[in-house]
């Protein structure tokens, strides 16, 4: 009995290694860009002794230009008239009791620009931090 040996070429190429990899990729791209948090807006803030580590639920940002921003957890500044920023605060505040404000200013804007954001803060009994740089 004559038995052949039958030596064929298998053509299929296994993509599964592959998507494997792919796949653990994508996770961790979908894992670091939730970490990472840039702030688009360029400003200056001024330096500080002491540095506060919680993290605020909004944030009120005014630029060397004098415009104003406003962002509510990890959602991205959007810009806003300075005269709508008490009405979003408090919309927001309404459905988080809890939350506190942080001020983003650039260190060469004047003082009275500060003064108006902290008066709609304390006249409405919002809890602010003023974000600073650390001192080097």
């Amino acid at each position: 009995m004559a038995l052949k040996r039958q030596n064929k070429i298998d053509a299929s190429f296994s993509m599964s290694s592959m998507t494997d990899i792919v796949f653990l990729l994508l996770i961790f791209f979908m894992i670091t860009s939730t970490v990472v948090h840039p702030n688009a807006i360029k400003i200056l803030l001024p330096q500080s002794k002491q540095q506060t580590s919680a993290k605020p639920l909004a944030r009120v940002t005014i630029d060397r230009d004098l415009n104003y921003y406003i962002a509510f957890g990890n959602e991205k500044d959007e810009p806003v008239a300075f005269e709508d920023i008490e009405t979003l605060l408090r919309e927001r505040i309404a459905q988080e009791p809890e939350m506190y404000v942080a001020l983003y200013a650039d260190e060469s804007i004047s003082y009275r620009e500060l003064v108006r954001v902290l008066n709609i803060c304390n006249a409405n009994h919002f809890k602010l931090v003023l974000a600073t740089r650390p001192e080097k």
